[in-house]
């Protein structure tokens, strides 16, 4: 085991104890490679909980200005995914008949069924086209671009509280193919550069059915 720091005793000429300690110069910065700046274990839960909300944050906003081509790839996780994924389905849940003798169960589990099964696909169908990116990578970014489509459904939820009419209806479907197109712009600019030229066009088709049915789900939406 290397030591950065030791205690050196040595006999000097006239036959006294020298003390003092050694160091090796850059000793530290070695022995710490790979290891954060900061230790989480002592760090306090809410300084902690304070800087996920913030990461996710960063990467909603990455989402909405799809710019920086990064972030979303370089420090991935899925709480961002997770809130989305659970806003829409408690959201869409109240989609089923009046007639209908369930609590609106199968319409949650169907949306968690339709995202996470979903986005594991067009992952895979990713690496198996040759893509250079993790798998968890690829499911947070489809996750996280999920905003625009939860944004589309929050605004169609507000326009079905007025009295129906075609106008309204074309409405919620401009929204709704708003937020879908937004979504697979987004998912693409992050995902764009992870495939082979040649093989983008394949790898574009699951991420485009992948949203459509996700924004079906909210154009379909409505109060009976």
């Amino acid at each position: 085991m290397a030591m950065t720091e030791a205690k050196l005793e040595m006999f000097d000429d006239v036959g006294g104890y020298v003390e003092g300690e050694m160091s090796v110069p850059g000793s530290r910065n070695i022995n710490r490679l790979g290891e954060p700046d900061f230790n989480t274990l002592d760090e306090p839960i809410k300084d902690t909980f304070l800087r996920d909300v913030k990461a996710v944050g960063v990467k909603f906003f990455h989402v909405l200005f799809p710019k920086e081509k990064k972030t979303l790839l370089k420090e991935w996780d899925l709480w961002g995914p997770l809130v989305l994924c659970t806003f829409m389905a408690m959201i869409l849940q109240g989609s089923s008949r009046a007639d209908d003798s369930n609590d609106g169960g199968p319409e949650f589990a169907e949306v968690f069924v339709i995202v996470w099964f979903g986005s594991m696909i067009v992952t895979l169908n990713s690496k198996l086209l040759g893509g250079n990116i993790s798998f968890f990578q690829s499911v947070c970014v489809l996750g996280y671009c999920l905003l625009p489509t939860a944004i589309a459904l929050i605004l169609c939820r507000i326009i079905l509280i007025a009295e129906q009419t075609d106008f309204l209806f074309f409405l919620r479907f401009f929204v709704s193919m708003t937020g879908f197109a937004w979504a697979t712009y987004a998912s693409m600019v992050f995902l764009g550069d992870s495939q082979k030229p040649g093989r983008k066009g394949l790898a574009v088709y699951p991420i485009f059915l992948f949203y459509f049915i996700i924004s079906w789900l909210v154009i379909s939406h409505t109060n009976t």
